[in-house]
């Protein structure tokens, strides 16, 4: 097979100018930043809760032994935790910490949200693009007939389209928008399990709170 017959720079631009474009004039350009955002985080390490559990270990243990208010606070490394450990040992409530923890969660899954519908809108209309290609491709066949070389070049453009528009789809914007879901599903449930462990060990040294409820399936019932 020749991989050269496959490349065609007219047909390419076609499926994936016209997606793009069409991806962001569809969804704004607040959400395709979103999206350039997260698929940006899928280069940088994961959320750790091990790391995080280590950092925060000496400090559950001050709090125990001497109270909260002598806690020296220390970064973690995950701003959204640090505000809530700040908000626990002002208030020295787990509800503050439990509030602050269920608000950032809301905001970062709510653009996790816009994030992977604008990639998988990219990936129901790449396959639509592939199709106009293959209309305009087939659009310039004149009536009188054309050369076998023009005829050739012509279907074979009409077919790459198609090709394109399904390779698109299926192999860049399905697949990322489906990684970034993972990523923010692992990190949310990493993220609460600090919590949780951070509860249960301050649970003593604090006032009582409010049970938690477990929050839903993040990305596919926050709309």
């Amino acid at each position: 097979m020749d991989i050269g017959h496959m490349l065609d720079p007219a047909a390419g631009s076609i499926v994936i100018g016209g997606t793009i474009l069409a991806t962001v004039l569809r969804s704004g350009m607040a959400d395709c930043r979103a999206a350039l955002a997260a698929l940006g985080a899928l280069g940088r390490p994961q959320f750790r809760a091990e790391d995080v559990r280590a950092v925060l270990a000496s400090q559950v243990t001050q709090a125990n032994a001497d109270g909260l208010l002598r806690v020296r606070i220390r970064p973690c490394g995950d701003a959204s935790i640090d505000a809530g450990v700040a908000a626990l040992v002002q208030s020295r409530s787990l509800a503050a910490l439990v509030e602050r923890d269920d608000a950032d969660r809301m905001v970062r899954v709510s653009v996790a949200v816009r994030a992977v519908r604008t990639l998988a809108l990219g990936a129901e209309l790449a396959p639509v693009f592939g199709l106009a290609g293959t209309l305009v491709s087939l659009s310039q066949l004149p009536a009188e007939g054309l050369a076998r070389g023009q005829f050739m070049g012509t279907i074979s453009m009409a077919v790459l389209t198609t090709l394109y528009g399904l390779l698109l789809a299926n192999f860049v914007f399905a697949p990322l928008s489906r990684a970034v879901e993972r990523r923010v599903e692992a990190e949310e449930a990493a993220r609460r399990e600090i919590i949780d462990w951070l509860t249960g060990q301050l649970g003593p040294a604090c006032q009582p709170t409010r049970q938690r409820q477990q929050p839903p399936h993040y990305l596919r019932e926050v709309p």
